[in-house]
């Protein structure tokens, strides 16, 4: 007999959360397979992400997301740009409670599910989504930026670095061509490998204060 998707999608979680470094608690991961299970119900109408299994869900989205809890400082307000499903933020979201976060989206459709899976996350205290494009907006007060998916990620990616508050610190989620458009920038950057993945990486770059000067 199979078992049902989120038991599935439970037991990914378990056995592969040492593999990245991450620690789940009972309540975090049935937080998460709730999560899980709402966007289920809404993917065939919104394509929030590719159709895959439980367990690649559980590794390639949520517990790839889940590598930044390791790097955001204490109480971090985090600018999320490009939230689409929510990754990574959401999941960041429940496994931290000191986190607060902005999540930019330019699809309202999209928006309307960010809406209802920080309302059915009972996140409404620490989360606010706004329907723009992050080029359309001031910057946002913030100590992080992370961006997981965005339209032509590395055509924006310079662009995106010069919205960013001075001094704050960049997460980036891509492989060889955001990478190779990282280096380019001069800045110094960390670079983690995903696990799991041949080529993903996180990427963590500072953004240089406001009298510091960019790299030509």
């Amino acid at each position: 007999m199979n078992k049902p998707i989120t038991a599935e999608f439970i037991d990914a979680l378990e056995s592969n959360a040492s593999s990245f470094g991450v620690e789940l608690s009972g309540a975090g991961i049935s937080q998460l397979a709730s999560y899980y299970e709402l966007l289920l119900r809404w993917n065939p109408r919104l394509h929030l992400v590719a159709p895959c299994s439980p367990p690649e869900f559980a590794t390639r989205h949520i517990l790839e997301s889940l590598l930044l809890v390791a790097h955001l400082p204490n109480n971090a307000r985090v600018v999320d740009v490009g939230s689409g499903a929510g990754l990574p933020m959401l999941p960041c979201l429940i496994a931290r409670s000191d986190l607060h976060a902005t999540l930019i989206e330019s699809s309202p459709k999209k928006t309307v599910f960010l809406r209802e899976a920080v309302k059915h996350l009972k996140l409404d205290e620490r989360a606010t989504v706004i329907a723009k494009r992050f080029e359309d907006m001031a910057p946002v007060k913030a100590d992080a930026i992370t961006c997981r998916a965005l339209d032509r990620f590395s055509e924006m990616l310079p662009r995106l670095i010069e919205w960013s508050p001075p001094r704050s610190s960049l997460f980036l989620f891509g492989g060889d061509s955001l990478l190779m458009k990282v280096t380019a920038t001069g800045l110094h950057f960390e670079s983690v490998h995903v696990p799991c993945s041949d080529r993903r990486r996180l990427m963590i770059l500072r953004k240089p204060a406001a009298r510091e000067r960019l790299p030509d």
